[in-house]
């Protein structure tokens, strides 16, 4: 879908500094800001984000990379590329190589709007690596204010093979106008009048720290899951559709309330602090640091606007950490903090929120798989 209207009007629109909502987004596609072949689907625009889509070929390549100044994806891809794969039917992309997809989605970006790109939350939780490339691009995920040109995601699944196809949607990118960062000393004062977080450890330093629920309900009780390898293959546009037994194994809480990380196992656990995202902010699940131990939390973390909050349907919704070990193995213990979010301002507040009745899987989440598992 391109649209015929000019920039200058799609200009008029912004009304402040921040996050752009779903409203801003609708009307960059109509500006032909955001341009694709195909007009976007029903569930696509969020609160505060959009889903890119798969196009029709994936490109297995010989090993990640960035293009650098001055130079198009394409042109690396010449010399990169191994095989071309036809999604149009749906394929399979294994574990252990490094593919590149052309989105459907380009861009055509005003001076003023920057973007940033990650995974999907159910794309994180698959342990599916995924990152947006621009041409020209210094840093994975990172688009510049200005940007015109294509999109690409580099997709290298870890530890589950995953079937693919034209139009799935396995990342989402956010637009940015101005400075949106919101500072500790403010997160303080929006705590006490609006509880961005409760239960757990209750600190902010650097965004709201979270840490790690390892006692669940008591000795004996689910605290996270650990991926099993050599698994079957999860078609990522399927909900419900495989028993997690198949490609997890279950973590019961020890009586000391630790866990040692294998090195290069994935892990789903969950927060001690339930999470708040009021209307008025977005949020970002980043790593702790990485000098406090060996390992990281997966990158899928973006939080639209009313995650959590009470009137959506979400209080007591705590975050799901998606846990690799570095190396050697990590001891990990109730209490331990491991993620932070940051907060972000709303250029304006999105006419609706996350989870009110637009398709969202996580709402009021506790310890949760992704969408493709049935949920026991």
């Amino acid at each position: 879908m391109t649209g015929s209207t000019s920039h200058k009007a799609g200009s008029a629109l912004l009304t402040g500094e921040g996050i752009l909502p779903e409203r801003i987004i609708q009307e960059m596609f109509f500006a032909g800001e955001i341009k694709a072949a195909r007009a976007p689907v029903d569930g696509q625009i969020q609160p505060a984000s959009l889903d890119l889509r798969l196009g029709e070929v994936a490109y297995r390549v010989r090993a990640s990379f960035l293009p650098g100044p001055d130079i198009k994806v394409a042109d690396r891809l010449d010399r990169l590329k191994l095989h071309t794969i036809d999604l149009t039917a749906g394929a399979v992309l294994e574990t252990g190589c490094v593919y590149i997809v052309p989105l459907q989605e380009s861009l055509a970006l005003r001076p003023d709007i920057s973007a940033t790109a990650n995974p999907k939350s159910s794309t994180g939780r698959l342990d599916v690596f995924t990152r947006v490339i621009t041409d020209n691009g210094i840093a994975f995920d990172t688009i510049p204010a200005g940007y015109t040109g294509p999109l690409y995601a580099e997709i290298s699944p870890l530890t589950f093979p995953i079937l693919a196809r034209t139009g799935s949607r396995l990342s989402q990118i956010r637009f940015r106008r101005g400075q949106s960062l919101i500072p500790d000393a403010d997160l303080e004062d929006i705590h006490r009048t609006q509880t961005l977080m409760s239960g757990g450890n209750e600190r902010i330093g650097g965004g709201v720290q979270l840490s790690i629920d390892l006692q669940g309900n008591g000795p004996g009780s689910l605290i996270g899951y650990r991926a099993k390898h050599h698994s079957g293959l999860i078609d990522v546009d399927k909900v419900g559709a495989q028993d997690p037994l198949d490609f997890w194994e279950p973590i019961t809480r020890r009586q000391n309330a630790e866990l040692i990380l294998d090195p290069d196992a994935f892990y789903i656990l969950v927060s001690q602090e339930a999470v708040h995202v009021p209307p008025d902010y977005a949020a970002e699940m980043v790593p702790f640091d990485p000098l406090v131990g060996e390992f990281r939390v997966h990158y899928a973390g973006f939080f639209d606007p009313g995650f959590g909050h009470a009137s959506a349907g979400g209080i007591g919704s705590r975050a799901v950490l998606e846990v690799r070990s570095h190396d050697v193995p990590f001891i990990v213990e109730h209490g331990q903090t491991i993620g932070r979010l940051v907060y972000e301002n709303m250029a304006e507040r999105p006419e609706r929120l996350y989870g009110e009745g637009i398709g969202s899987n996580y709402q009021g989440q506790a310890l949760k798989l992704s969408k493709h598992f049935t949920q026991k």
